[in-house]
Order: structure tokens, then C-alpha cells, then sequence
């Protein structure tokens, strides 16, 4: 036993010694003190997780120690959190908006009018269009993915902003 005090917990042999001797332990203390909603074996392997990382600044004596108030300290954070869920769900949340019906019929006819003229695009033009405006990817990582140069990429994308400009009155994109 006086061999043991004295190895690093960095051994692995040792690790696992330490693994196979409070692992259960560990997990049937965290089951009966939190009851299982709140996933006691990954609690229980996160703390061996930290314990790893950890194992140059711990001491063999003091692992069991460790293993139980990380552990332990992990479910409290958990339960708190839980908290904050469980009244966050609970507040009402407003089902309403500061836009009059108007708008939201106009901004829902536009986007009708936007996605036509958008399928009817050329489909290199519609495409280019799309992971530039959408994806937000550069004039060269779609040539890249289409196998053309950047320079018809602009192109593409000029070609679908003329036409969805004249197709679409007061369009503007940034």
C-alpha cells in the first residue's frame, strides 16, 4: 500500500486501479443523492475525465476526494441549471409583435414574389446567388465548389441581382 501513496496518478495501471475501485461507488452515490434525470454515470466519467487532466496536482490519498466533490459539485451545477430551465419555460413569453398586420401581410407577399423570381433564375445564376447571399461564401470558395473562375462567379451573381431588381420592385440586399 505504501507503494501506491507514493505513484503518480498519471500511471495508467494506477488510473485504473483508481477507476475499478471508486467508479461504482461514484455513480451509485450520485444516483441515490440525484436520482437518474440528471445522468449520473457521465457525471461520474467527467469526474475521472478531470482527474486525468488534473493528475499531476493530486495526490493518490486525496483522488477518492476529488472524485466525489467534482462529481458532486457537477450535479449542482446541473440541478441549478435545470432551475434556470424549468423558470425560463415557466415565464410568458410574448406572443406578439410591434408590426401591424399590414406590414406582415406586404413583408409575407414579398417573399412570396422573392422566392418565384428566385426559382426561376438560371440555375448557375440562382446557385452562385444562394451561397454568396445565404451561406455567405466568397466569390473564390464558390468557384472553388463549382469549378469555375471567380470571375464568372461575379458574373452569376450580378446576372440574379439585375434580374431581381427588375423583377422585384424596391428590392435591396446588402
Amino acid at each position: 500500500m505504501k507503494k501506491e501513496i507514493n505513484k503518480t496518478i498519471c500511471d495508467e495501471l494506477v488510473f485504473k486501479r483508481i477507476y475499478d475501485k471508486y467508479s461504482k461507488n461514484l455513480c451509485d452515490f450520485l444516483y441515490y443523492k440525484y436520482g437518474a434525470q440528471f445522468n449520473p454515470k457521465d457525471k461520474a466519467q467527467d469526474a475521472f475525465i478531470k482527474l486525468w487532466d488534473n493528475c499531476k496536482k493530486i495526490s493518490y490519498s486525496k483522488a477518492k476526494s476529488f472524485l466525489f466533490t467534482t462529481a458532486n459539485n457537477m450535479m449542482l451545477n446541473e440541478v441549478k441549471h435545470q432551475k434556470v430551465v424549468l423558470k425560463h419555460q415557466q415565464l410568458n413569453h410574448k406572443h406578439y409583435t410591434n408590426e401591424s398586420p399590414e406590414f406582415i401581410l406586404e413583408k409575407e407577399q414579398f417573399l412570396e414574389r422573392y422566392n418565384h423570381v428566385l426559382s426561376n433564375l438560371k440555375e448557375e445564376y440562382r446557385v452562385a446567388f444562394l451561397l454568396n447571399k445565404v451561406e455567405g461564401k466568397k466569390h473564390s470558395e464558390i468557384a472553388e465548389i463549382l469549378g469555375v473562375t471567380s470571375k464568372v462567379i461575379e458574373y452569376r451573381i450580378y446576372s440574379a441581382f439585375k434580374i431581381l431588381k427588375t423583377e422585384l420592385e424596391g428590392f435591396k440586399i446588402k
